[in-house]
């Protein structure tokens, strides 16, 4: 079972500025709480005990929260920002656990931890990805799978009837993912994923499980309802 998380909460939130202008888009309140802590709150029900927050844009933001919340908790903050993929190999350098879950501090996917680390495991997976079943989409490209479960596409982002999303949340090999000959600055979606999918071992967990999206407007509105 895993039990460490790195939260990617550097985000600007360009999108969500008019709605929160003054914070990183996982700090914006939802029912009196920071978004992120539900995304904390769900991991630590999944049997999550050490966490990594990974910061950059306005990280001072977090100071409040992060002495609010009883949790074992490390910090990386980025000094410029460093793409997705940099975030997550600039904290997995402060991690020594084996295998260590990657989401993102605006999304909330309750996947089922336990069942994503026996996939990976049973896998022996470089990066498991959980992926979310969705219907009559646009805003999100899709992933698809093999009969073993190995991914074996992604496809752009267009209207779908029907498909598996990328819902961010991942199990990674740490020793894998930091022998990558990989740059300090580069998206873990695009330089990773969808370089390496052919030549990794890298599998998709589907989770048909409540999954949010705060980085519109629309949604985070949304969740203000959903996560009362």
């Amino acid at each position: 079972m895993i039990n460490e998380a790195i939260i990617l909460a550097g985000g600007l939130g360009t999108r969500l500025r008019n709605a929160v202008p003054e914070l990183p888009k996982c700090m914006a309140p939802v029912n009196g709480k920071p978004f992120i802590w539900h995304v904390v709150d769900h991991l630590q029900k999944q049997g999550i005990t050490n966490f990594l927050f990974a910061l950059g844009y306005k990280s001072e933001a977090f100071d409040a929260f992060l002495s609010s919340v009883d949790i074992n908790y490390k910090i990386s903050i980025e000094d410029e920002p460093l793409g997705t993929g940099g975030a997550i190999k600039l904290a997995l350098s402060q991690s020594s656990a084996t295998d260590v879950i990657v989401t993102n501090g605006d999304t909330l996917f309750k996947v089922d931890v336990d069942l994503l680390s026996k996939t990976h495991h049973q896998k022996n997976s470089d990066c498991t990805l959980s992926l979310k079943p969705m219907k009559d989409f646009s805003r999100y490209g899709v992933v698809e799978l093999d009969s073993t479960q190995r991914v074996i596409s992604f496809k752009e982002k267009t209207y779908y009837e029907t498909g598996l999303i990328n819902g961010g949340f991942y199990a990674i090999n740490r020793e894998s993912f930091l022998n990558e000959l990989l740059p300090e600055k580069f998206s873990f979606e695009t330089d990773y994923l969808e370089k390496f999918y052919t030549a990794r071992k890298i599998f998709g967990s589907v989770q048909d499980q409540y999954f949010i999206d705060i980085g519109i407007p629309e949604d985070y509105q949304r969740a203000q309802t959903e996560l009362a």
